[in-house]
């Protein structure tokens, strides 16, 4: 099972704060964005990804919690991503958003909220991601729906990932559960005393 750091910052400066804590320790960085329609608030301007030169090679993951996320693909192309995960809430077409994705040689990955039934997974999808609790700002505890969750995604065949409410105390029991990714963020800088 991978840890991955997530960044869901309102803010450019924190952002970039929390990037350079990450940066070393990590291939990979999941940047969640939100714009205010899916859950309450909005994230930093995703361009701002752009101008962020780590000191080695990042590999971009972004977490599109966003009305239509086929809309945000040329953002996420703009910042080079390498994986784009949409959520399914308020997205039209899943088999658009999935091909597009391949077609511009990203892997393409499908998110499902807590309570959001786990169906329709494209063909082509790489990923499917669960979320571990609402998704959002708040600080939520591991929801334990999310286990029932897993049980169906993991029929799907794909790689399987879960985020939100995740730390050191149920990190094994996901494991267990056959999870193959963990996005983490205020437990993951937590545990890493940032």
């Amino acid at each position: 099972m991978i840890i991955i750091p997530t960044v869901l910052e309102k803010e450019w400066p924190k952002a970039e704060e929390r990037l350079e804590s990450v940066k070393d320790l990590t291939t990979w960085i999941q940047i969640d964005v939100t714009d205010g329609n899916l859950c309450f608030g909005k994230t930093f301007d995703l361009e701002r990804l752009s101008k962020y030169s780590p000191n080695k090679e990042v590999l971009w993951d972004i977490h599109l919690m966003v009305k239509e996320p086929i809309k945000w693909l040329e953002k996420c192309i703009f910042v080079g991503a390498s994986r784009v995960i949409g959520q399914v809430e308020m997205m039209t077409n899943r088999e658009d958003f999935v091909s597009k994705l391949k077609d511009e040689g990203m892997e393409a990955g499908l998110a499902f909220d807590i309570d959001t039934e786990i169906d329709r997974i494209p063909k082509e999808t790489d990923i499917i991601l669960l979320m571990g609790r609402k998704l959002g700002f708040e600080n939520y505890e591991l929801d334990e729906k999310v286990f029932k969750n897993i049980e169906v995604a993991k029929r799907m065949g794909k790689t399987l990932a879960v985020d939100g409410g995740v730390n050191e105390n149920n990190l094994e029991k996901l494991k267990k559960a056959g999870v193959d990714f963990i996005y983490s963020g205020r437990s993951f800088f937590k545990i890493y005393d940032f």
